[in-house]
This record gives C-alpha cells, structure tokens and sequence, in this order.
C-alpha cells in the first residue's frame, strides 16, 4: 500500500491571517518533528481569503499515526497557543472538517 493522501479544512477567526501566516512562519521544530515522527509529510495549508477557510493537505506514510499526535503534548501546546486566532474544539484542538477526495491526478 503506498502514500494515503488526507484534506481537511478548519477556520480562522476574522483578521487573523497574518498572524496565522506569522505563528507558522516560525512553527516550532519541536512540533515539525512531532508531526514528521507521527508518519506526516508534505503538508501544506491554504486559506481562502473570502471564507477564512483554511484548507489542509497531507500525504501520509503507510502505518502512519497522525491521530495520536492529539495526545502529545508539545500539539496540546499549539492548539493552546493557537486558539485565540481559530475556532476550537473545547480541547482547544482546531474544529477540522475532513474532505472527501473526488479526484486525483498523478
């Protein structure tokens, strides 16, 4: 089985894109490694400036265990420091909405 492709989409808070944009821009190593560690790569984020949608796209190693990074504790801290800026789950985990794949070209 190779590469599972995943998207989802979560949502900022009016006005913040830039400091989404600036909070990434110095994204913690120690979470990069988290997220790399848990089998994630290739990863990019997009927003949709009318919405403030941001729309997710991973690829994932097969075995991979993205869905436990929700238990580490460095990820716990992001969604924290992040929370003021997204809409949240009560965890402060970001509310994620997962797409279904219609197409895919290689």
């Amino acid at each position: 089985m190779g590469e599972i492709q995943c998207a989802f989409k979560m949502k900022l808070k009016p006005g913040m894109a830039e400091e989404y944009k600036r909070r990434h821009d110095a994204i913690w190593p120690e979470l990069k490694k988290v997220i790399s560690d848990s089998g994630v790569y290739d990863y990019s984020i997009f927003l949709d400036e009318e919405t403030n949608i941001l729309f997710a796209y991973q690829k994932l190693k097969p075995g991979n265990k993205a869905d436990e990074q929700k238990n580490d504790p460095v990820v716990r801290k992001w969604w924290d420091m992040m929370a003021d800026i997204m809409d949240v789950n009560p965890d402060n985990s970001p509310v994620s909405i997962p797409l279904k794949q219609m197409f895919h070209m290689d």
